[in-house]
């Protein structure tokens, strides 16, 4: 469960010069896809996630006041290209959190999972940065709520990533205004309620079809969406398909679930082809997953799916009553085509952690 970081006075606190805060925050996969935004990160159309447990990025701030700029460790090594992400990412949230002006930012941080392959690694690591940046805001000003902080970590995530904005919370998740659900905001995503428990549970093999950096970044393929030609035809389509896949999780119904993901994961791809820069993120291999899934679902009747996010691995996804056939079939037909049999066995999770608060 996420923690109040808030952990000192407001009179004590307003004389720290310098300090240390570190979050956990996890992955997440789309059911429903955002592909394309326009604005300040808004997304085009609604998407619907569940965070992941295992798959997460562990990121410590130090900060100090006096001056101001981002250092950047990935994995133990200064990395450039991160820091210039990061400093533009804290000049954007200023005007969103006035107390980080004047701060100077060390930041330490790694994944456990390959970075940039297609697991929404940005997701994972701009969410942990702004909860940090978040949890430093309430630790000088304090006074907003549990809810508000979260509210506020997802909007602040979301500007440096849109997927983000879907990983500072646990379970499913959605973000994105509708015509189904008005409670819903293009600013910021929020947990849904009312899930059948079977979905609770809900499994996720990450087969790592390639663990190569993707040669299209995401950022560069929501661009594209501007000139496709099916985008206004896509963006309808997960507007409709809100109201279907919400109605599938409250109800349990596992073959409505797996038609929706198998089709938005193909659609993804579809979208990345037909763009007038045309591009191709999935192999050879996961074409043979996606077929042997397939098979394997008519041979046994088990509901057994798939989704990919952009990039070539597969998620393979599963009911929690199922597990043993499903780890059995994975590791005999599917972890063969991964690089070095490499598959990461992971499932639904609660959300990110605060692992080191202020003191």
């Amino acid at each position: 469960m996420l923690q109040d970081s808030h952990s000192t006075t407001q009179d004590s606190a307003i004389t720290k010069e310098s300090g240390k805060v570190g979050w956990k925050s996890p992955s997440n996969i789309a059911i429903i896809k955002y592909w394309g935004k326009y604005g300040d990160q808004l997304p085009k159309n609604p998407s619907i996630s569940f965070t992941l447990s295992k798959s997460l990025t562990e990121t410590e701030v130090r900060w100090k006041k006096g001056s101001s700029g981002v250092d950047v460790y990935f994995e133990e090594a200064r990395n450039e290209a991160f820091a210039q992400r990061l400093r533009k990412v804290v000049t954007r949230l200023e005007r969103e959190i006035p107390v980080i002006k004047d701060m100077f930012f060390e930041v330490h941080t790694k994944n456990t999972f390959p970075h940039s392959a297609g697991i929404a690694s940005s997701a994972s690591a701009l969410s942990a940065f702004a909860l940090c940046l978040c949890s430093i805001e309430q630790y000088y000003v304090g006074g907003e709520s549990h809810e508000a902080f979260l509210a506020k970590a997802s909007h602040c995530s979301r500007l440096g990533s849109g997927s983000a904005a879907r990983s500072v919370y646990g379970q499913w998740v959605e973000w994105g205004e509708s015509d189904f659900n008005p409670a819903y905001s293009n600013e910021y995503a929020l947990p849904m309620d009312a899930i059948h428990p079977s979905f609770h549970t809900i499994k996720d093999s990450i087969l790592i079809i390639s663990d190569e950096e993707k040669s299209v970044s995401s950022s560069v393929g929501h661009k594209l969406m501007e000139e496709n030609p099916y985008a206004t035809i896509r963006f309808q389509q997960a507007k409709d398909r809100i109201q279907t896949l919400s109605k599938a999780l409250k109800e349990g119904d596992w073959d409505t679930f797996g038609h929706i993901a198998e089709s938005e994961a193909l659609t993804l791809h579809s979208l990345m082809m037909s763009s007038r820069s045309s591009y191709i993120l999935m192999r050879p291999n996961s074409i043979t997953a996606v077929e042997k899934i397939r098979s394997f679902r008519k041979k046994t009747g088990l509901p057994i799916y798939f989704t990919l996010d952009a990039g070539p691995n597969l998620h393979v996804l599963y009911p929690a009553s199922i597990e043993a056939e499903a780890k059995a079939f994975i590791s005999s037909e599917l972890a063969p085509l991964c690089t070095n049999n490499l598959v990461i066995y992971d499932e639904i999770g609660s959300g990110p952690e605060n692992f080191i608060t202020i003191t």
